[in-house]
């Protein structure tokens, strides 16, 4: 039941004391109907006559449920509109063709298991209009990132092998710790097949058909079955199924502890998961030959992530982040097919049709609005919408308008080591904020010694830095990396990893291109210098690895 209902009373009785209720509620407003689903089917059903209370549909089933003000649908009908929404959303971008390997990233929440249950029911044969790729689904568990116990992570684990077994879907289970052995190359965009004709589509599906067709004939020796000619479409059960042998190593789960404590803020934290997240999924599809990622965004989730988008600086990939597809890794799409189905529609379907799904604590469980911009994005929206039905259907319609149009020159330059997007840098536009900001981090870096005697030298510099790991290698470090990073991505690193040493100078002085062949007696202390940046070292080492060559790459080239 929604918190944002003011009728919701556990402790009335009939619908004449709800309708007392909802009267004597201060600013309740008849005509707007801001309550949930269930109390404002219950005034319907009150308000009036039982023979005239049916379904908008059928206008012979009782409702059950109340999606928009006024629209009630019975059980039957509202399955119906639910399935259609899904179907319509597949059917009309046609990017999934027949035989297909996908792989559905289940997180064991509602809308991605309502998500696999609709692939689920549409591979079935009882189907008027069945699925026709081959499906696989993948859990991550993030138990380490989110302070959970290795006995709540395990407990968890037994609950999604359970549902993961009963799908008869290929599945494979894989921990966040997984990064740290990452190889660089996931980080690459591979080359994209190119795009065929309008007609492409409808040859495929006709190959496929015709395909299906012959195979039921050499199976059946006589007249093809349907049931024979589509049995290859029946997954393998587990024959693929990835299950993790034990836990992971504790040193990759200590690590990946020691990088989410040193972030400072929980919008950086859930930054960060979910590129992690989305790394190591792409990994899992890339290595088991998956060419698409299906992911349960619902309408509700993609408006708040617009309006967290924009905030977060990222209004350049909008169309990248809440769109349909998502072709940013070239040989891997991801497709959203939930994103036409409100969470009150999701909640309401899996209730009413026990669709199973596993809670986990997130890492923003039981944190304050106002902790992270995503949950202060999530609140207003949330109020907003309970105050004006059409809230969220209106942001939603905005990111579809959008168009994936990079800037010129910028569609096969450089792209962004994390979120992999083009970089949307402009090093000549100092007027611009990315321009402010990357000349403030190249105020950070070590001045150059003018020409002359009595310049003072900074313990490595850019005349004698060192090349080992000490704090001038952390600061050749840090530099790769932000240079390789999109406008939003920076401004979350710095935020990422906090807390390092700070960098040590002397005040010696030596004249230009000497140098010093000892410590001078008249040297002072050592002291703190301000421009000290914090170190990434608690990075997983595939993320350092792929800036390093980046920037060798960067050098030869120019």
């Amino acid at each position: 039941m929604s918190k944002y209902c003011p009728a919701w009373d556990p402790h009335l009785a009939s619908q004449r004391s709800l309708q007392g209720h909802l009267t004597r509620t201060p600013g309740w407003d008849a005509g707007r109907r801001q309550v949930c689903g269930r109390c404002e089917l219950l005034l319907l059903r009150h308000s009036l006559p039982s023979r005239e209370l049916k379904c908008v549909k059928c206008k012979e089933g009782v409702p059950v449920v109340v999606i928009r003000a006024g629209d009630a649908f019975c059980r039957d009908c509202f399955r119906a509109f639910y399935v259609h929404k899904f179907r319509a959303v597949l059917g009309k971008n046609r990017l999934i063709f027949p035989g297909e390997k996908v792989l559905l990233a289940w997180s064991g929440g509602p809308s991605s298991s309502s998500m696999v249950w609709q692939v689920l029911e549409g591979l079935s044969r009882d189907s008027a209009k069945r699925l026709r790729f081959v499906p696989g689904v993948i859990y991550v568990d993030e138990g380490a990132a989110c302070g959970q116990s290795p006995e709540d992570r395990a407990k968890t684990v037994a609950e999604v092998k359970l549902i993961l077994q009963t799908l008869g879907f290929p599945w494979h289970i894989v921990a966040l710790e997984e990064v740290f052995g990452l190889s660089p190359s996931v980080l690459r965009c591979s080359a994209q097949e190119p795009v065929g004709a309008v007609g492409t589509y409808k040859v495929a599906v006709d190959s496929f058909l015709q395909q299906q067709h012959t195979l039921g004939t050499e199976r059946s020796g006589g007249s093809p079955s349907p049931a024979q000619g589509e049995e290859r479409l029946s997954p393998p059960g587990t024959q693929e199924s990835q299950d993790p042998a034990g836990p992971p190593p504790a040193a990759q789960t200590e690590a990946l502890s020691r990088l989410f404590d040193s972030v400072k803020t929980l919008t950086a934290k859930e930054e960060f998961l979910h590129t992690l997240r989305t790394h190591l999924i792409l990994h899992v599809a890339r290595t088991h030959g998956y060419s698409k990622v299906m992911t349960g965004d619902s309408c509700t989730r993609l408006a708040i992530k617009l309006m967290t988008s924009l905030a977060l600086g990222r209004g350049a990939f909008l169309a990248w982040d809440t769109g349909f597809s998502d072709e940013r890794h070239g040989d891997v799409v991801v497709v959203r097919p939930m994103r036409d189905h409100t969470l009150k529609e999701v909640a309401f379907y899996n209730r009413l049709f026990a669709v199973p799904s596993v809670f986990t604590p997130a890492i923003d469980t039981k944190a304050p609005e106002k902790a992270s911009i995503h949950r202060l994005m999530e609140g207003f929206l949330l109020r907003l919408q309970a105050q004006f039905p059409s809230t969220v259907s209106t942001v939603y319609r905005t990111s579809e308008k959008l168009v994936k149009a990079p800037r010129d020159g910028c569609a096969a330059g450089p792209r962004c080591l994390l979120c992999m997007c083009t970089l949307d840098v402009d090093a000549a536009d100092s007027a611009t904020a990315f321009g402010a900001q990357t000349s403030g981090f190249s105020q950070t870096q070590p001045p150059t010694p003018r020409a002359g005697a009595g310049a003072p030298t900074e313990v490595g510099g850019a005349q004698d830095r060192c090349q080992g790991a000490g704090p001038c290698g952390r600061e050749d470090s840090r530099a790769r990396v932000i240079e390789r990073l999109c406008y939003g991505c920076r401004a979350n690193m710095k935020d990422v990893v906090s807390g390092s040493r700070p960098r040590v100078v002397t005040g010696e002085v030596h004249p230009r291109g000497s140098v010093p062949h000892g410590p001078s007696p008249m040297a002072p202390h050592p002291r703190r210098c301000s421009l000290s940046q914090p170190s990434l070292d608690l990075l997983p080492p595939y993320i350092l690895a792929e800036a390093q060559l980046r920037s060798q790459r960067y050098r030869l080239a120019t």
